[in-house]
């Protein structure tokens, strides 16, 4: 997908670390040995090793953590974009399985195509990384929804 600033406008200058901040709290992240790549207004992306423990019986890694990477990475596309007192949760995705997740690592980038104040929709795309190749394996579609005022949605 390749990284293109889009004239986004941002509502949170501190963005960054924000993305940093809510991301270190996500314990199923830590669980599957994921990090952050690259942050940016409208961007992100999640990287993730090959793991035996995140595999499925054939040794591809398994759909839910295909989907459950991207999702994150798409949620925090959104983030982004959201004001500083919103947190953000998916409201829907649509995923698309294009090819066993055979690789030694993955990368699931997320993209804002249409950002709002209250509802965004982004689209994900996932790729198998094998020495100097990449192949897509994933597409994903995610709405996702700003929400503020709510306790016991925060950090």
């Amino acid at each position: 997908m390749g990284v293109t600033m889009l004239p986004f406008e941002f509502r949170n200058p501190f963005y960054a670390q924000r993305v940093r901040d809510s991301f270190a709290l996500q314990g199923i992240m830590h669980h599957m040995g994921a990090q952050l790549g690259l942050v940016a207004p409208g961007t992100v992306d999640i990287e993730i090793g090959w793991a035996q423990e995140l595999t499925q019986q054939h040794g591809f890694l398994h759909a839910g953590v295909v989907s459950t990477a991207l999702d994150s990475a798409c949620g925090y596309a959104a983030f982004t974009l959201m004001a500083s007192d919103a947190e953000v949760l998916t409201i829907e995705f649509k995923i698309n399985l294009l090819a066993p997740a055979q690789g030694e690592r993955f990368r699931m980038e997320g993209r804002v195509l249409k950002p709002g104040r209250t509802i965004t929709f982004c689209e994900g795309r996932a790729y198998a990384l094998r020495g100097g190749d990449e192949k897509l394996i994933a597409t994903m579609g995610c709405t996702l929804m700003a929400v503020t005022g709510r306790t016991d949605v925060g950090s």
